[in-house]
């Protein structure tokens, strides 16, 4: 039997003959995780693409004394950071308020300054993406559209957040361990050792709980913990904390081991339960754009779509929204599909009686504000579905807004009390890179 190291940590080679057999490790101690931990950011630092590369970067990041500055990383289009800040606000002013300013674009700007978070650097490779979220954010945010092995250092930061990628993790792809995607989570951990933040926040999708029988997410979060973090996960459904969608996704939150601060997952605002808001609807949150939904992907329906149910009722919370405008659920409005056999369903009345759901639709499910810009490349030469599906691969890939408020507002409060206890010193004395 010998100890090998995989993309996940270890696994033990049974030494039997033919083939190999593996199997994943047992508990392993502590130190036996931190060694390779620190062997894999050596290797992964070494696969860095282009030596020119350099950290001029840097320099331009604002940090700022009293505020929680704040690292994204695989930002996308912002969902999270947007989450992020509007907890940031409702910890500081009235959360009735902030809400309500959070609706019109003018207003939220006014007070968004108020936040106690301050994002002062993104990464990401998706170009639409970054355009967005540059059209969407303050100016003062360093944006790095460069694959995150080609980063070389990460600036000082109080927290880091980030969706890592998940195709290797989704219950819909292959969900092979050894899937190169699945070892991304690394280079969060490596800008954890060189950023040192005060808490980080790490999203993924429901899947990451049972590939290799759990073994995965059980090594990754040993990892995470290697690297100096008290950490926890749990799985938290859109719906539970007023999201107008049924979408399961996995949150890792780490404490760094020596503050004296414990977070706790928050608990559901909504649901049928006393004491519970109503879930939010369909109606609740696109009726009134059903005469005026704006544009939306349009084309013939795969044999693989009709598979299975693709319409919920007014009443109900929305399938979960992809990143793919051909994938997008259809309209609640009309006759329901039907179901003819195991996996096949029909439009009882005409394919042409039924539509995907909108850009401005999934936006508004996806809790994103109205005014949120979504760059769709703008290259006249590209098709009007491609153009599209740039706008809904990056709503798709986001975290809800609501969600990641709701994850955000046991840390937005603790940030409050953590930025008022820091001695005034200047920022120069700060060790910053």
């Amino acid at each position: 039997m010998e100890l090998t190291e995989t993309s996940t940590g270890f696994d033990i080679k049974l030494n039997e003959k033919g083939r190999g057999k593996f199997k994943p490790a047992p508990d392993y101690k502590i130190e036996d995780v931190k060694r390779i931990l620190e062997q894999k950011i050596i290797e992964e630092n070494a696969k860095i693409l282009d030596s020119k590369i350099d950290n001029d970067y840097l320099h331009d990041v604002q940090y700022r004394q009293d505020k929680i500055n704040v690292i994204s990383l695989f930002s996308g289009c912002g969902g999270l950071d947007l989450g992020f800040e509007l907890a940031g606000l409702s910890a500081v002013l009235d959360e009735q308020i902030c809400m309500q300013a959070f609706k019109d674009k003018d207003q939220f700007n006014n007070i968004r300054e108020e936040s106690v978070f301050h994002t002062i650097y993104s990464n990401d490779l998706f170009k639409e993406a970054n355009a967005s979220y540059k059209r969407n954010f303050p100016n003062t945010v360093v944006q790095h559209e460069l694959d995150i092995r080609r980063v070389r250092n990460f600036p000082k930061a109080d927290l880091v957040i980030g969706g890592f990628p998940c195709p290797g993790f989704s219950e819909a792809g292959p969900r092979l361990i050894d899937d190169e995607r699945n070892f991304l989570y690394i280079h969060f951990i490596r800008c954890l050792t060189q950023a040192k933040p005060d808490v980080f926040v790490a999203e993924n999708v429901k899947g990451m709980l049972t590939l290799g029988k759990g073994e995965v997410i059980k090594q990754i979060a040993e990892d995470f913990s290697a690297a100096g973090y008290r950490v926890q996960y749990k799985l938290l459904n859109s719906r539970d904390y007023g999201v107008p969608q049924l979408r399961e996704r996995v949150f890792l939150v780490g404490v760094r081991e020596d503050l004296d601060y414990e977070y706790n997952f928050p608990e559901p605002s909504h649901g049928d339960g006393q004491h519970l808001l109503p879930y939010v609807t369909l109606r609740d949150a696109i009726g009134d754009l059903e005469k005026n939904p704006g544009p939306y992907f349009t084309g013939s329906y795969s044999s693989i779509y009709m598979s299975r149910n693709r319409k919920k009722k007014w009443d109900d919370q929305s399938f979960t929204i992809q990143a793919s405008g051909r994938q997008a659920p259809l309209h609640p409005g009309g006759l329901s599909m039907e179901k003819v056999n195991s996996n096949k369903w029909i439009f009882p009345n005409g394919e042409s009686q039924h539509r995907r759901l909108s850009v401005r639709e999934i936006a508004r499910i996806q809790t994103f504000p109205d005014w949120f810009y979504f760059d769709d490349g703008e290259n006249d030469k590209v098709s009007h579905n491609n153009r599209l599906d740039k706008q809904y691969k990056q709503i798709g890939n986001a975290v809800p807004v609501l969600l990641a408020k709701a994850v955000a507002d046991p840390i937005a409060k603790w940030a409050v009390e953590r930025v008022n206890s820091r001695d005034t010193i200047s920022v120069q004395q700060l060790n910053l890179f």
